[in-house]
């Protein structure tokens, strides 16, 4: 199909295969690995500022181009004489339970400076996920079955008022962008602020090693966030649904803060095996898992003594790990539900590989290292334009 748009009382531009299908499972890799729980039940979020706070400001480098394509796009189909700034960008994933009704984006008085919406789609309907169709309230589109690559483009006003249906299985994923005319709301401002404060004391080297925020916005509960009664970290529950639990070889009062158990190092445990590789945190186990799923089988059979890397969990350490399950998870079958898997077998961890686990780890690592130097060297050119943007830089 090709791109669609439609009559002026509901101006809004349909494009799909905007983005290609690696752009939507790199941004996947990024959001399952570094989210929080986000603004509405049931949905969880990634944003820019929360990358750089979280010390993977190099993953914003993934955006740059996507961001730029579509601002061209949009100022091109609405005719745009006025320079759009970018007001927000957000990973943003909804899970079973999730939905929202009629409204516009821009239906608050905190909203009122968001004039354009962009919502770009990076799974697929009926294979990512069930339920969470888009439909416009009025005009045509009525509704947007949603597939990985897809873009709509709409105004954020009361012409383009739309709902989303609740998700009743898997987890829908979106990069949400709204623009603004008004540059007091630019969001490229913000994030070289951060970043300067970010950068000012790192260097290339210790720049792309995950740190996790205050455990709070990692906790899912049925009620508030900080509700520790009731539900589960959401680290943990994207490992444990894909098979893997945590074992924190240092000695543990389980019973104190979990932040203190988040920053601790961790060691990957599947079924009866534990890998005797150590990683920086929990976060950073993640981020290895997740890069896994996304690079899958071309990081199998990559390591050749993975045998030696592989050791047998003791009954002491089963103790252990279950101690710490119980921290971080009040309901098992709540997370598995959260997170529930509608994933095929071509895209998913379902071929699991200790070697391709091990290859990872290099591979992660090569993969942020070269991030993060891009990002070194772009972010003098960003300050002084206060922009951010694709720096063409010589080789």
């Amino acid at each position: 199909m090709s791109e669609v748009d439609y009559e002026p009382e509901h101006p809004r531009l349909f494009i799909p295969n905007f983005l290609s299908l690696n752009e939507c499972r790199e941004l996947e890799f990024i959001h399952k690995s570094s989210s929080t729980v986000g603004y509405r039940p049931n949905v969880f979020s990634t944003t820019l500022s929360h990358l750089i706070a979280t010390n993977s400001s190099h993953f914003i480098i993934p955006f740059i181009p996507i961001r730029e394509r579509l601002k061209d796009k949009l100022e091109e189909f609405f005719k745009c004489e006025y320079e759009l700034f970018i007001e927000f960008t957000g990973l943003i994933s909804w899970s079973r339970g999730a939905s929202i009704g009629w409204h516009s984006d821009d239906n608050r008085p905190y909203l009122k400076q968001r004039h354009f919406s962009v919502m770009c789609y990076l799974n697929t309907y009926g294979k990512d996920f069930s339920g969470g169709l888009f439909h416009f309230q009025d005009g045509e589109p009525t509704s947007i079955m949603p597939k990985a690559g897809d873009v709509v483009m709409y105004t954020a006003d009361d012409h383009n008022i739309h709902s989303v249906d609740e998700i009743t299985g898997g987890e829908r994923l979106t990069v949400a962008l709204w623009f603004s005319r008004d540059s007091s709301h630019d969001e490229d401002k913000k994030l070289i602020s951060l970043l300067s404060q970010h950068l000012l004391h790192k260097n290339v080297a210790d720049s792309y090693l995950p740190l996790p925020a205050s455990s709070n916005m990692y906790w899912f509960s049925h009620g508030q966030a900080s509700d520790y009664q009731f539900g589960f970290n959401i680290c943990w529950a994207r490992l444990h649904v894909l098979g893997y639990d945590i074992y924190i070889s240092q000695d543990s009062v389980y019973e104190s803060d979990v932040s203190e158990l988040l920053v601790k190092p961790v060691h990957l445990v599947r079924g009866t095996e534990l890998l005797d590789q150590e990683f920086v945190n929990i976060m950073h186990a993640l981020q290895v898992v997740h890069f896994y799923c996304w690079k899958g089988l071309a990081l199998q059979n990559k390591v050749s003594n993975v045998d030696s890397m592989v050791v047998k969990v003791t009954d002491v350490q089963r103790e252990k790990i279950s101690g710490l399950n119980s921290v971080l998870s009040n309901d098992d079958d709540f997370a598995s539900k959260v997170f529930s898997n509608m994933l095929s077998e071509e895209r998913g961890c379902i071929c699991f590989d200790w070697s391709g686990i091990l290859a990872a780890v290099a591979a992660w690592e090569d993969y942020a290292s070269n991030l993060s130097q891009q990002i070194h060297l772009q972010f003098p050119y960003w300050r002084m334009h206060e922009s951010i943007y694709n720096v063409q830089l010589d080789e």
